[in-house]
């Protein structure tokens, strides 16, 4: 490794030269060895899709077949049965685990009524992030009932959950999903969405593509999944490989300081992939005080990951959860925090190896699944799942047979494969089983050519720490929100406009200490009034001074925020109704020139789903990021504004930084020129340009009227200036528009003209914009 992999880390060692010489040299035969017809293709190898003669895959026809019948038919006897045939083909070198073996002692074992009850372990169960859109409606809905059934949790994923589903079914079943993920596009993130959560999962990355992000080709965007994800039917989606407003763990600290307060019940959880050095990373989020941790395995399955990426990206979760252990006990952080993992979790053994390493908590994805009735056919990407699991085709998805009580034995099932895999052990419960790693062991005698030489000490390593020092978690983290102004001041005063909609205005001194003002608040409108929030203006407050970072975050329809001053970054983040103004103090300096200072930080707005902005100044960069429902008036940007928008507007009355509308695939933005070099600051790649005075008398004067308002509410003065000489200036603004989103709006257009009305307009703009996104 030193000398031809410089820098390069091995924490279970294995090859050398010689193997990869062989290795290499048996693809070249099989590439260039005779074959009888000349041309003849190469073997398909069973990589990707199981063939009977290629790559062995632990999901397999027979696999499969056994998981399913156990599942429909509630039978332990064949799902000890499949259990056994998984086990076995992973102790074949199929995976690192199954190098694995435990260090049984007779005289340890207890009787299995001394273990804990399958009930209780089951609650430690969650399926993995699979949005709706990656899978049915149906698939996805059936998930949360099981999780639900059993006392563990589902996960939304990051494409947002029906608000109906909030709502108790008349049975006591309940379609809420408990855990919702914020992922980088934050899509469908709104205050309602995050109230109605046990958990909120911060999606840093995913084990099958660490650090790439993603995109839903328009013609998947059905009017049901836009709906849910607050985007217009047939517009493409993009989530950005980073979150835009995580730069650092400062930034990371934030973000899960803003979640707590837009759910002060919640538990946040923030989800790393296994690599190495993620025990690094993961005491960095454990001091930024995640509740939960999830490490999470690169063999775990997506139909939106390149191949190249489910082949070669990412480790083994052994590798990542037994390094994050490892690493929290060393620095005396394990005690604080909640340890998970998943990727390709499919039996009893696996949980309790992952238990073992240090995982009190387990995900499963592709097995419940396959208990619905996957076949692994590998097409999800191309929504063309015969049995109706990864599809949003009508016609596929009316092929489902999956039941709830499918995935409920499956997890029962494992449950009990645990209980009786503890009573062996000699552990009572799974906190007391938490990371005694000195119960497994290396199989011996290995005698693999590629096997032989791996070395497990590193994975089984257990640092020699004081016994006041946890192995899991005994205690939660102290998020300070006593500390904050919405519970010192804000709850009081706001209390009979949340009780009984009353009317209520304040005038309140803030400082840059004040973080995540207004969140607290807007949570309780969105518990007790739901997605509706309070009627327009219901809570008035003026603050004067310098506000701290995430001023109005996640704030619901009902809140006027208004703000005399300045802002720190992420004002506005993930707003979802509330009015924001912001304007610098009255009595400034008579030369001061607003337009010319930045009186708001980076990522404003970013994640917006709806409500108005009023900015007079300018904002730092990477304004209104994923934007997809909030108008605002603002008089400067920088860099990378309007990235990834996807509805709503932006009116910008002066100069913007570069790379203005990267990935821009809904919503409009009109740029007053003044500086006359805005088309080359323009990322054209995905967005047309209009000078707005081409484009009709009806949208200059919704600018003008705009601009009018923007003065009403901050008294800009350069909004005066523009509008005095409202006849020049027009011919300088210029009118950015996705051309994915006009092609819809056009569509839209000829639809009503053709006389159809409400939804069908909708179905009719996106069947035509479908044919061309085919």
């Amino acid at each position: 490794i030193d000398k031809y992999f410089c820098r390069t880390a091995s924490r279970v060692e294995g090859i050398g030269l010689d193997v990869i010489s062989q290795e290499v040299k048996i693809r070249h035969d099989d590439a260039f060895k005779p074959r009888e017809v000349e041309n003849e293709a190469l073997d398909a190898g069973g990589l990707y899709q199981w063939r009977a003669d290629g790559e062995r895959h632990l999901f397999n026809p027979q696999s499969i077949h056994l998981l399913q019948q156990a599942t429909r038919l509630g039978d332990y006897d064949l799902f000890t049965s499949y259990s056994e045939l998984i086990d076995n083909q992973a102790r074949d070198f199929y995976t690192l685990r199954g190098l694995m073996e435990f260090k049984f002692d007779p005289a340890r074992a207890i009787p299995l009524e001394e273990v804990e009850p399958a009930s209780e372990i089951a609650k430690r169960f969650k399926t993995g992030a699979m949005s709706y859109g990656s899978i049915s409606k149906e698939a996805h809905e059936a998930l949360a009932v099981a999780m639900n059934r059993v006392g563990g949790r589902s996960n939304t994923g990051e494409g947002g959950e029906d608000p109906i589903r909030f709502e108790p079914l008349p049975n006591g079943d309940s379609k809420k999903s408990a855990i919702k993920q914020i992922a980088s596009g934050r899509f469908g993130v709104h205050s309602h969405y995050l109230v109605n959560a046990e958990e909120l999962q911060i999606k840093i990355s995913q084990g099958a593509k660490p650090g790439e992000g993603g995109e839903l080709p328009g013609h998947k965007v059905l009017p049901q999944i836009a709906k849910v994800r607050g985007t217009t039917p047939g517009v493409g989606l993009i989530s950005p490989p980073p979150h835009h407003d995580i730069y650092s763990i400062e930034d990371m600290a934030e973000l899960i300081h803003d979640l707590k307060n837009s759910n002060v019940n919640a538990r946040v959880n923030v989800k790393l992939v296994s690599e190495i050095g993620v025990g690094t990373v993961a005491a960095g989020v454990v001091k930024a005080k995640a509740d939960v941790v999830l490490i999470s395995g690169h063999d775990g399955g997506t139909g939106a990951s390149p191949r190249s990426s489910i082949q070669h990206a990412g480790c083994p979760w052994e590798l990542g959860l037994a390094e994050t252990h490892q690493t929290l006990l060393l620095n005396d952080l394990r005690s604080r925090v909640v340890l998970e993992t998943d990727g390709q979790l499919k039996t009893a053994r696996d949980v309790v190896i992952a238990a073992l390493l240090g995982a009190e908590e387990y995900g499963f994805s592709t097995a419940p699944l396959v208990t619905l009735g996957c076949l692994m056919m590998r097409v999800c990407h191309k929504n063309t799942c015969p049995v109706g699991v990864a599809t949003q085709d009508p016609r596929l998805r009316a092929k489902f047979n999956g039941a709830v009580e499918n995935v409920v034995n499956f997890m029962n099932f494992v449950a009990e494969g645990i209980r009786e895999l503890m009573a062996k052990l000699g552990f009572r419960t799974i906190n007391e089983m938490v990371g005694q790693c000195d119960r497994l062991e290396m199989r011996q005698a290995i005698d693999h050519w590629k096997a032989k030489g791996l070395d497990y000490s590193n994975i089984l390593y257990q640092p020699k720490v004081g016994e006041h020092v946890e192995a899991h978690c005994t205690q939660k983290q102290d998020h300070l929100l006593d500390r904050a102004l919405d519970n010192t001041v804000l709850l009081e005063l706001c209390r009979p406009a949340l009780e009984s909609g009353t009317k209520v205005s304040a005038e309140l001194p803030i400082l840059n200490t004040n973080r995540v003002v207004g969140t607290i608040t807007g949570a309780e409108i969105s518990r007790r009034y739901g997605a509706e929030g309070l009627p327009e203006d219901t809570i008035q407050l003026k603050f004067t001074g310098s506000a701290g970072q995430s001023f109005g975050a996640f704030c619901p329809k009902g809140m006027r925020l208004e703000l005399e001053g300045d802002a720190n970054d992420y004002i506005g983040k993930g707003l979802c109704g509330t009015k924001v103004i912001v304007y610098p103090p009255r009595n400034s300096h008579p030369d001061f020139a607003p337009e010319e200072n930045i009186i708001i930080g980076n990522v404003a707005f970013y994640g917006a789903t709806s409500g108005e902005a009023n900015i007079a100044g300018v904002a730092g960069e990477r304004f209104c990021v994923r934007n997809s429902g909030v108008h605002a008036v603002v008089e400067g940007v920088g860099d990378h504004a309007c990235e990834y928008m996807t509805g709503g507007s932006v009116v910008c009355l002066g100069g913007t930084g570069r790379n203005f509308a990267a990935g821009m695939s809904g919503g409009v933005a009109y740029v007053y020129d003044e500086n006359r070099d805005f088309e080359s600051k323009l990322n054209r790649a995905m967005v047309n340009l209009y000078p707005l005075i081409e484009c009709g008398d009806s949208e200059i004067s919704e600018v003008k009227d705009r601009v009018e308002k923007h003065v009403e509410l901050t008294g800009s003065e350069k909004g005066k200036r523009l509008l005095d000489d409202w006849s020049n200036i027009v011919p300088q603004f210029f009118k950015v528009l996705p051309a994915d989103y006009e092609r819809v709006l056009n569509a839209i257009k000829r639809a009503e003209e053709s006389g159809l009305e409400g939804d069908a307009v909708i179905l009719a703009a996106f069947e035509e914009n479908a044919k061309v996104g085919n």
